[in-house]
């Protein structure tokens, strides 16, 4: 077998695809003096590195069981002009995930929330963050059914692995106690030293009614307001843009 045959297995086995799918390429660019054999193994191992840096991304993007996948720039900040694009745009450049803030989304039914929350925890996917989107309905759940396994401190171990945590849709439903415990338990685990965002439906002076313990209540407000950024929504439903739109059109 000649160096040739050896190196593009060599390639195979250390999983440089990248560098074995150009590599002839650029062999032939060396022969024609089009590249030096330095400037070609730079270029070589650059593309090599994009890929991976892709392929993280992809994985991270991937493990962050989203929905679905919107990005900022595909949200219309138009049709929401309660908006502060400003402030939206600020929290995509991830410093909030520096000082451990929290983002709370407030609004009525498809006002953009998720949508939202969303854009932003792909952006820290992106950048090779570990995020997890959960439904409030889910963790708790989740989290229940881990407490009468007796498996509640690993689960909540488990959800503070992530550097940011995306817990959608609270306030649908009330709340036992046992329940408003788990969810507060997880809070304060996260308090200071990871990020949270959370959408909402139901303005805060409702949440007590949500948790049925005023006192429970206003200890998880002080956690999740105390370093946070409140984005309230006001305007008319962003999922039902579209149908809007069309009515418009026909008259």
């Amino acid at each position: 077998m000649n160096n040739y045959n050896v190196l593009m297995n060599n390639l195979e086995s250390l999983n440089l695809k990248r560098f074995k799918e150009h590599l002839d390429t650029y062999l032939d660019m060396i022969a024609g003096n089009e590249k030096t054999p330095l400037d070609a193994l730079y270029e070589l191992t650059e593309m090599e590195m994009e890929f991976r840096k892709e392929q993280a991304i992809i994985g991270c993007v991937k493990v962050a069981n989203f929905p679905f996948l919107k990005e900022i720039d595909e949200f219309d900040f138009s049709f929401q002009p309660s908006l502060d694009k400003a402030k939206i745009m600020d929290l995509m450049t991830l410093r909030f995930l520096e000082t451990s803030e929290n983002i709370i989304f407030c609004g009525t039914p498809g006002v953009g929330k998720t949508n939202l929350a969303v854009a932003i925890g792909i952006e820290a996917a992106k950048h090779r963050h570990c995020v997890y989107f959960i439904t409030f309905q889910d963790l708790i759940s989740q989290l229940k059914k881990a407490s009468l396994e007796n498996r509640l401190e690993a689960r909540i171990k488990f959800f503070c692995r992530y550097r940011l945590l995306i817990i959608d849709e609270l306030g649908y439903q009330k709340m036992d106690v046992d329940s408003a415990n788990l969810f507060f338990n997880l809070i304060a685990k996260r308090y200071e030293k990871l990020s949270t965002i959370i959408t909402t439906n139901s303005p805060f002076s409702k949440w007590s009614e949500i948790f049925q313990e005023p006192v429970l209540t206003n200890a998880l407000l002080d956690r999740l307001l105390h370093h946070s950024s409140v984005i309230n929504i006001n305007g008319p439903s962003y999922r039902l843009k579209d149908q809007i739109q069309h009515l418009s059109d026909d008259n």
